[in-house]
C-alpha cells in the first residue's frame, strides 16, 4: 500500500486521481444494490452562506453562473413509505478528488440504512482548487437546507437527520453542524465524523510521526487544504467553517461520534476535537482504533478491526435515532 500511495501529492496528478475516481463509479444498478434501494437525483441551488469571509466572498463571487449541487437520495425498498430518518453523507477526498456517488463511501452507510429503514442522501459538492473555500460548505449547507424543506415529499423526518462524512467529509460535517447551530437549519440528531481532517495547519504530533507512513500523510494532507484555502491556509484567518479545529466554540453542537485510528495522520486532530467539545459541555463518544490507519475499514473492510468499528458506529447511530424518534419531554412544572 505505501509502494502505490507513498507518491507525495501534487498539481501533476490531480488530474490522475480524478480519472482514478471516475474509472470507479458504480452503476445505477451497483448504486440500487440490484433493486433493493431506490434511487434518485436532484439538483439544488446554492445560495452563499455567511460562512464565508471577506476575501473567501470575494473569491465566490468571481465563480461565474449560479452553482447547483447534486443530491443522490438512496432509500430501501423496505423502508418505510414516511418519516424514515436520513443519514446526510458528505463523501471524503481531500476536498480535491472523491465523488458523492463513490461506493468507496457509500457502501457502510447503505449497509446502516438498509438496518434503521433510513435514507442516504449523498451530497456532490464542488472541488478544490477549481473551487476554493467557502464552496464546499455552502454546498453542503445549501444541500441539507433543500432536503430538511423537502422532507414530505422524500418521506423523511426532517427531526431525524444525522450528518455524516469521512476524512474531509468529517471535517465538512463538523463545520456544518456548527454552521447549521449558527445560521439556523433542522435539527440534527448527530454528527458522524469519521477519521476527520480538521486542522489546515498540519503540524501534529501524529502528523509528523507518521509522515511517510500513512496512506494519508503530510503531503497530502496539505496538498487539500492548499487547494481549498490557498495561501490563506495555515494563517490566522482561517474559518472555523473550513478548519473546524479553528473553531473557538464547540458548544451547542448535536452529539459527536468520531473514530479515528491511532496510526495515521489525523489522530491528534480528531482527539482534541473530542476534547473540546467535552469542555463545552457537549457530547462526543470516541473510538481510537489500535493499529488503525486512514480509512482502514473502508480499504480492509474484512479485518476484524474493520468491522468492530462498523459495529461501534451502527451501535451509536441506533442509539442516536431512537433518542430522535421519542416523544419530546414536557417541562417540567415549577
Amino acid at each position: 500500500m505505501r509502494e502505490t500511495a507513498g507518491t507525495p501529492m501534487s498539481m501533476e496528478r490531480l488530474a490522475e486521481i480524478r480519472a482514478e475516481d471516475a474509472a470507479e463509479l458504480p452503476t445505477l444498478d451497483e448504486l440500487s444494490r440490484g433493486g433493493r434501494f431506490d434511487v434518485a437525483s436532484y439538483s439544488v441551488p446554492v445560495s452563499a452562506s455567511a460562512s464565508a469571509s471577506a476575501a473567501a466572498s470575494e473569491s465566490a463571487s468571481a465563480t461565474s453562473g449560479e452553482p447547483e449541487v447534486t443530491l443522490l437520495v438512496c432509500t430501501p425498498v423496505s423502508a418505510p413509505a414516511t418519516e424514515r430518518p436520513a443519514i446526510y453523507v458528505t463523501h471524503g477526498g481531500g476536498y480535491f478528488s472523491g465523488d458523492h456517488r463513490h461506493l468507496f463511501f457509500l457502501d457502510p452507510l447503505l449497509d446502516d440504512a438498509a438496518h434503521f429503514g433510513a435514507s442516504v442522501v449523498s451530497v456532490g459538492y464542488r472541488l478544490a482548487p477549481e473551487h476554493p473555500y467557502p464552496a464546499q460548505i455552502d454546498d453542503v449547507y445549501s444541500g441539507l437546507l433543500w432536503t430538511a424543506g423537502h422532507a414530505a415529499e422524500l418521506g423523511l423526518d426532517p427531526e431525524r437527520i444525522v450528518v455524516a462524512g469521512t476524512s474531509a467529509g468529517g471535517g465538512l460535517t463538523a463545520a456544518l453542524a456548527s454552521l447549521v447551530r449558527d445560521q439556523g437549519g433542522p435539527r440534527l440528531l448527530g454528527q458522524m465524523l469519521m477519521c476527520p481532517m480538521l486542522d489546515d495547519r498540519n503540524d501534529s504530533d501524529s502528523a509528523y510521526q507518521m509522515d511517510g507512513a500513512d496512506v494519508w500523510d503530510r503531503s497530502w494532507n496539505g496538498f487539500g487544504w492548499q487547494a481549498m484555502l490557498g495561501s490563506a491556509r495555515g494563517g490566522p484567518d482561517v474559518s472555523p467553517y473550513a478548519a473546524p479545529a479553528r473553531a473557538t466554540d464547540l458548544s451547542g453542537l448535536p452529539p459527536a461520534f468520531i473514530d479515528v485510528g491511532s496510526a495515521e495522520t489525523l489522530r491528534d486532530e480528531a482527539l482534541a476535537h473530542a476534547d473540546r467539545i467535552w469542555r463545552a459541555g457537549g457530547s462526543a463518544e470516541l473510538h481510537v482504533w489500535p493499529g488503525g490507519f486512514h480509512a482502514f475499514d473502508l480499504v480492509v473492510p474484512d479485518a476484524a478491526l474493520s468491522r468492530e468499528a462498523r459495529r461501534a458506529r451502527r451501535s451509536w447511530l441506533g442509539r442516536v435515532l431512537a433518542a430522535g424518534a421519542l416523544p419530546a419531554r414536557e417541562p417540567a412544572q415549577s
